[in-house]
């Protein structure tokens, strides 16, 4: 259950950087208000899964699903720019989650 409570919070991770840029500073309620719910669920989740995952592991894999997540979400609802570079680094982060994930125990 607590690799499921990772996931989710990371998931969560993502939509808060979203709505975050979408809030434009926190000027736009709409935006704002998903952003401050979602970062709640996120780390209440992330509390939930660290009860029995350790500490490096599951803050490891939490920022990366939220590094990644943003990254493709940047690319393909903003446009941002999808170099060689950016998806190298991408497959260096998502290469270093699965490694975590194999070491955990």
């Amino acid at each position: 259950m607590a690799w499921l409570y990772l996931f989710s919070a990371g998931i969560l991770e993502v939509v808060w950087a979203f709505t975050m840029k979408q809030s434009d500073g926190f000027s736009r309620p709409g935006p704002t208000a998903i952003t401050i719910v979602t970062m709640i669920g996120s780390f209440a989740l992330l509390s939930l899964a660290m009860r029995s995952l350790p500490l490096g592991t599951a803050y490891t894999i939490w920022t990366g699903i939220g590094a990644v997540g943003a990254f493709v979400v940047g690319v393909t609802v903003l446009g941002e720019a999808l170099t060689p570079m950016r998806i190298a680094a991408a497959v260096l982060i998502v290469s270093g989650l699965v490694m975590m994930k194999l070491s955990a125990h």
